[in-house]
């Protein structure tokens, strides 16, 4: 199983901070953002990993990163020439998964639960897709799951009105017609190629599952959102603790 880290975009809520830099490499506590998606990869077992991210600060991201050795990782990087939308991004991994399933993760999301089980499981099994959700007090930014017993019916990106207070986290587990999905996508009113649509074709054939988070998640994408992760991160056993 691949992995795909999606760390493209302006920034533009984040503005003047993301002037100089991309959203993804901005510091949250003690390490840059796009650590906390690796580290969410990694702990899985995942070796192969796919960096997409922007022109503007592509170069950044290899300064810092690399080849991936320090981290035990392989390292791959792609460009996004221009904001098309997470699935759009998403397709730039085709030729990297090289007909393996993928766990795509946005890069800037951060969980408190270890969710290494859960991609492990279904990298073992892995048949049409798997995404984790999260209630929370904000339903309206995000995409927001409709759930009947053990099944989503619906998802619904960024309703005015909510049906529910799931939000779809940013993390994606899909099979190998993922890829088939995205191409056949057209462009959401916005010129975008949407994720929501990517998993609501698994939910419409009946092959998406899901797992309900017990600890907390955040974006990054605010600065309100960016607080609650710093605060998030300080609190992860994984933080480093100075005297």
């Amino acid at each position: 199983m691949k992995g795909v880290i999606l760390a493209g975009g302006l920034g533009t809520r984040l503005k003047p901070i993301t002037n100089v830099t991309n959203k993804h490499l901005l510091p949250v506590y003690d390490r840059p953002m796009i650590y906390y998606p690796l580290e969410t990869l990694a702990g899985a077992g995942l070796k192969d990993i796919l960096i997409v991210s922007g022109p503007e600060h592509a170069g950044h991201f290899l300064h810092l990163l690399g080849s991936g050795k320090e981290f035990g990782l392989r390292l791959s990087y792609e460009l996004q020439d221009e904001p098309g939308g997470i699935a759009q991004a998403l397709g730039l991994a085709e030729n990297f998964a090289d007909n393996e399933p993928v766990a795509a993760i946005l890069g800037d999301n951060i969980f408190e639960d270890d969710l290494s089980q859960a991609i492990r499981a279904f990298a073992a099994d892995p048949q049409g897709a798997h995404v984790f959700l999260k209630e929370v007090s904000d339903p309206k930014r995000f995409g927001v799951a409709v759930v009947e017993g053990e099944s989503i019916v619906e998802i619904i990106e960024k309703p005015a009105k909510p049906p529910t207070n799931l939000a779809v986290t940013g993390l994606y587990l899909y099979d190998v017609e993922v890829f088939k999905i995205i191409r056949a996508l057209k462009p959401s009113a916005r010129g975008e190629l949407e994720i929501t649509d990517v998993n609501n074709a698994y939910v419409t054939s009946g092959t998406m599952r899901y797992t309900k988070l017990k600890g907390e998640w955040t974006d990054a994408g605010t600065f309100d959102s960016l607080l609650k992760a710093n605060l998030l991160a300080a609190r992860r056993p994984q933080a480093r603790r100075r005297a």
